[in-house]
């Protein structure tokens, strides 16, 4: 059975479209699994059941973070069974 996991990544691409690439890279290097990138989104598939939705949220949270972005993004589950949205968080307004 081959698992088809999606992140959407359209809200970092103001970050840079070099920002997206840096994830597939990222992902391809940790799963071994193929990843895909197309417009904004990136594809995980997966031979077996090593990939879970759960381990690649936890992936994508690390790559925030090593991109120092996990203070301006968060990573959430979508409408769509496997898919993962990356989202811009809403920031405190400052006074």
């Amino acid at each position: 059975m081959v698992m088809e996991l999606t992140v959407d990544a359209s809200e970092l691409k103001d970050e840079g479209k070099e920002v997206i690439q840096e994830l597939t890279s990222f992902l391809k290097e940790k799963t071994g699994a193929e990843v895909t990138e197309g417009s904004n989104k990136v594809t995980v598939k997966s031979e077996d059941e090593s990939v879970s939705k759960k381990y690649l949220r936890v992936l994508v949270k690390k790559f925030l973070h090593k991109q120092k972005l996990k203070e301006f993004f968060r990573v959430i589950s979508d409408e769509e069974e496997n898919t993962l949205k990356v989202k811009e968080r809403k920031l405190a307004e400052e006074d």
